[in-house]
């Protein structure tokens, strides 16, 4: 058992890799409870590229998150996505996303997100965890940092900044509509990098 920056590190033997959970009690910035999403403060967005030169951004706008702190240190995030409240600011666009050339929300409106294990340097930190989109399970893992705390935030209850980031293969997830272009490459990249940044409250 070794100890670094005020956090607690296990080691589970029967596990393929190291898995780290953070003696919550140690930091003020996730003290034991439920933290839930604060839905004024809260933003998903995603960028694919276009015809190999320009990038598209877009955003889910209704998500929702929740960090579950016990007091023995474990932690564990949970994570859903509205597909359907895709939005990249033209709606021609942002339709054809959701049929089935691309998210198909009739069949798979809900996109989710579970961790298996979380590792913490504080302010930094790693998550692993399986993405479930368009029927599919696939492992990601998510790298971010904690942006700030407040013992006391507007509602009057301890608030935690979280910046996260991934990238996935869109085509793992069966997302997997395309167009050749004539001087060869195609219309959407395969690689889509996903942002998240919100803020967490103690409930």
């Amino acid at each position: 058992m070794a100890i670094f920056d005020g956090w607690q590190q296990t080691v589970d033997a029967s596990a393929s890799l190291v898995d780290m959970t953070t003696t919550l009690t140690a930091r003020p910035e996730f003290a034991a409870g439920t933290w839930t999403l604060d839905p004024a403060h809260k933003e998903l967005a995603f960028t694919a590229r276009h015809l190999g030169l320009s990038k598209v951004r877009g955003t889910f706008e209704n998500f929702d998150v929740t960090v579950e702190a016990g007091s023995d240190g474990a932690i564990s995030v949970t994570a859903t996505v509205d597909i359907a409240s895709v939005s990249t600011n033209q709606e021609q666009r942002d339709a054809h996303l959701r049929t089935s050339d691309f998210f198909l929300v009739d069949e798979y409106p809900t996109a989710t997100y579970t961790s298996t294990a979380v590792h913490a340097d504080v302010p930094n930190f790693t998550v692993e965890g399986e993405l479930t989109l368009r029927g599919v399970t696939k492992p990601v893992v998510l790298t971010g940092e904690i942006t700030g705390y407040l013992p006391e935030g507007s509602t009057g209850k301890p608030v935690v900044g979280i910046s996260a980031t991934t990238s996935i293969n869109r085509f793992d997830f069966g997302v997997d509509w395309n167009a050749p272009l004539p001087t060869g490459g195609f219309v959407v990249g395969e690689t889509i990098q996903l942002s998240a940044d919100f803020e967490l409250i103690l409930a």
